[in-house]
């Protein structure tokens, strides 16, 4: 009797994609290299926050409120270096490549996305020279500017009642909406305007080596 074949393993299921740049990021193992800032703002500006259950013609995009954290990230703190400002409106990159996924699922998920989005954040601050793990206070800091933005989010876009958005959010101290850029946006105009802060914070510190080169 013949033996049968041995049947030919299964291929790996795909673990990259492709982005608009022409980059390849792998999703299991992230290089540097494949990051890109255009396929970053480009990205962050079609996912919506609230699962686009929020007010308005147009969804609340990840990308803007990444720029709200950032505004609000710099009104506590207006010491903050170029880099910390960077790191912070950087702070939700990863949901680029794997979304925003709600507070409520990735509970459900567990620990296998948090994973993903960890090793992606590494490599997007590698790519643009940031300590691939950031510093505890500055975490901190971060979160807190992100709370801030959830609250004002919840309350003015979302249908939360500010009871319900303290108890999830706390409610902001020493801060008031004024400056945050709550409307929603238009994709194109996110995506502008995240890539216009950015140049602006590379810009700044651009400058800030110069210095430093001068000083040494």
């Amino acid at each position: 009797m013949a033996d049968k074949p041995i049947p030919k393993p299964a291929p790996p299921p795909r673990a990259w994609q492709r982005m608009l740049s022409g980059r390849r990021l792998d999703l299991l193992d992230p290089s540097p290299l494949d990051v890109e800032i255009g396929d970053i703002a480009h990205g962050l500006a079609r996912v919506a926050r609230w699962n686009g259950q929020t007010r308005g013609d147009h969804a609340f995009s990840v990308a803007q409120h990444s720029l709200v954290v950032e505004a609000a990230f710099r009104a506590a703190r207006p010491q903050a270096s170029a880099d910390e400002q960077l790191a912070t409106l950087l702070h939700d990159a990863p949901e680029y490549v794997i979304g925003d996924m709600i507070s409520p699922f990735k509970a459900v998920v567990g620990g296998g996305y948090k994973l993903v989005e960890k090793r992606l954040q590494r490599a997007i601050h590698l790519r643009f020279s940031l300590p691939a793990d950031l510093p505890a206070a500055l975490i901190r800091d971060i979160k807190r500017a992100d709370q801030v933005a959830a609250w004002f989010e919840a309350t003015r876009l979302a249908g939360f009642a500010d009871a319900e958005a303290q108890k999830f959010f706390g409610r902001p101290r020493n801060i008031t909406s004024d400056g945050l850029a709550l409307e929603p946006l238009p994709t194109r105009a996110a995506q502008d305007a995240f890539l216009a802060r950015f140049a602006e914070i590379e810009a700044q510190r651009a400058e800030a080596a110069g210095r430093k080169v001068r000083q040494a």
